[in-house]
């Protein structure tokens, strides 16, 4: 069976992908704009075709310059990558196809979104000494075996015998202020105020 023609308006690359309600934008400007003011710029420009549900615009290295588009239905999507295929944005020329899967919002909206399965690179692997601390009791809950405590010396307590001493005790060291009063040094600085009356 022979190969597809792409229909009219659409770049020979599209035909590969089917069409979907999500775009992919490439050859976006990077480092010119803020991330959050490039998803408000698309999400502006392209708004004007349809009901934008989602602007995916990350600014990782594997991301940078290009963006999703997600719109309610196909029909959008196609008119709006008509139109703006090649429109200049910020200075450069776009370049629109189709999302080659779908995405999630889209997924979630039909029911058929798949939590994705953790790769091998995000698996950790658990040392024994974790897993003990992982498998240890709780602090406070009851153990089956009680470990033994050292028993308390006889005798109770006990008074210290050195308490009554006042040789070993510390001594009372002067402030700064109490040695000049002592050496009879008078300071400028601790003057005492005058009281005003009230009474005239």
């Amino acid at each position: 069976m022979a190969a597809r023609a792409p229909p009219p308006g659409l770049p020979a690359k599209v035909a590969s992908v089917p069409p979907n309600q999500t775009l992919y934008v490439t050859n976006l400007p990077s480092a010119k704009i803020q991330k959050e003011d490039l998803r408000t710029a698309l999400y502006m420009l392209f708004s004007t075709y349809g009901s934008v549900l989602d602007v995916v615009a990350l600014k990782t290295m594997k991301m940078r310059g290009q963006a999703h588009i997600v719109y309610k239905d196909i029909q959008t999507a196609t008119q709006a990558m008509r139109a703006l295929n090649g429109f200049e944005f910020f200075g450069r020329e776009m370049k629109i196809s189709y999302a080659k899967s779908k995405s999630n919002i889209i997924a979630k909206l039909d029911g058929t979104f798949k939590i994705p399965a953790a790769s091998s690179a995000a698996r950790v692997e658990v040392t024994d000494l974790q897993q003990s601390i992982f498998n240890a009791p709780v602090p406070g809950a009851p153990t089956t075996t009680a470990p033994s405590l050292p028993s308390k010396p006889s005798g109770g307590d006990q008074p210290m015998t050195d308490a009554a001493a006042t040789e070993s005790r510390g001594v009372k060291r002067p402030r700064e202020e109490d040695k000049e009063e002592e050496q009879g040094e008078e300071s400028d600085q601790d003057v005492a105020m005058e009281e005003e009356s009230d009474d005239e």
